[in-house]
């Protein structure tokens, strides 16, 4: 997944359930263009654009990540990072773990 010329590579993974959203795949290394400066927001909708095979609503909420998922940048919560303002950096890892859990 990368684009012509310069671009920020990523590695996205999805876990506790997360994963059955992306095609159950749980690691993804991505080139996301670098015309633009990348914040977790951008990246959120770049998900739901690019890689959600279906029920978006249980990843997305309004502009950010539903309630009952973390989020995790290079293993710190992404609330200590500013959320989705925290502009991400070449190689950052992002974790998104769903919390949601049926019973």
């Amino acid at each position: 997944m990368s684009a012509g010329g310069s671009a920020l590579h990523v590695t996205l993974e999805f876990r506790g359930g997360a994963e059955l959203l992306v095609d159950k795949k749980k690691v993804y290394e991505v080139d996301l263009p670098s015309t633009q400066k990348w914040t977790l927001r951008k990246l959120i909708f770049w998900i739901k654009d690019n890689l959600l095979k279906e029920r978006p609503e249980l990843f997305i909420q309004g502009d950010t990540v539903r309630p009952g998922i973390l989020v995790l940048v290079n293993d710190a919560d992404w609330d200590l990072l500013g959320q989705g303002e925290y502009e991400l950096r070449p190689n950052d890892t992002v974790l998104f773990i769903s919390t949601l859990h049926g019973g």
